[in-house]
């Protein structure tokens, strides 16, 4: 894209519009800095919906403003405005912060099958689903009930994700095989088969990670001490390691925890 063609496109949009943009328009009010590449982003992007004559752009929900200046500038130049598709975006591995290399909380789609799988069997179960339903043609409502009824354990449905995403970028059979290799290291991941279950109640229908540690079943000795082991990722839950120090566990069933040489079956029950 020539000079000429840049000071053409500029001529067609104007400032107002740009600062119709709820951060531009914050921001000028606050007297913060808003640079110019930040106003030629959204034209520049726009104008690439005018060079393919678009009918339909996808983009994810940030996107959405830059979608329809895209529209805008396809009037401006005499074209019929495209459709504006947007999808939600999906956070990384530490259910926070959308998926981001920079971020390190990443899956790679060129990454080994083993690496892959692992990180996958990494994620909160509340993030699991997300994946599920951004990532498969899984019935998630299904899932999700029969994770709740108790007839399908989260380990289980989050071992078929990662046969299910492993699959899809490196083959049926490697995804059948992590998924084996996984089960079999669990199952003889050497969890006493002596462990008494010990009960604990809450008022709520779940509970904490980083209390249920501590305060609640007594395993660590403080909060403080599981958000460092957290952290570290020396805590296992049901054969997967868990990082996420907001997660919650429902109420009414019984979760098998390894923290280090600590092993502990414990039921949550809903009081």
């Amino acid at each position: 894209m020539d000079v000429a063609k840049i000071a053409e496109l500029l001529a067609r949009y104007s400032v107002q519009r740009l600062l119709e943009r709820d951060d531009f328009a914050n921001r000028y009010k606050e007297q913060k800095t808003i640079t110019m590449l930040e106003f030629l982003y959204p034209l520049l992007q726009g104008y690439d919906s005018v060079a393919l004559k678009a009918d339909v752009e996808l983009g994810g929900s940030d996107q959405k403003v830059n979608l329809l200046v895209g529209r805008n500038i396809q009037g401006a130049y005499g074209q019929e405005a495209q459709v504006v598709l947007t999808m939600p975006l999906l956070e990384g591995l530490d259910g926070v912060k959308k998926m981001s290399k920079s971020l390190n909380n990443y899956v790679g789609i060129n990454e080994g099958q083993k690496d892959m799988f692992g990180k996958l069997m990494s994620l909160s179960d509340a993030l699991m689903l997300k994946y599920y339903e951004l990532l498969t043609d899984e019935d998630v409502v299904k899932i999700k009930s029969d994770i709740d009824i108790g007839t399908l354990h989260p380990k289980d449905a989050k071992v078929n994700l990662a046969k299910l995403i492993v699959s899809h970028y490196h083959g049926k059979e490697a995804g059948e095989r992590q998924a084996e290799e996984f089960n079999r290291a669990f199952k003889d991941k050497g969890f006493p088969s002596d462990i008494q279950t010990a009960e604990i109640s809450t008022p709520n229908d779940s509970i904490g990670i980083i209390e249920f540690l501590s305060d609640a079943s007594k395993i660590l000795s403080s909060r403080g001490e599981a958000k460092r082991k957290l952290q570290e990722g020396a805590v296992e839950l049901d054969g997967a390691r868990v990082s996420d120090g907001n997660l919650e566990l429902p109420a009414g069933r019984e979760y098998k925890v390894r923290v280090g040489k600590k092993f502990a079956k414990i039921f949550i029950k809903k009081c």
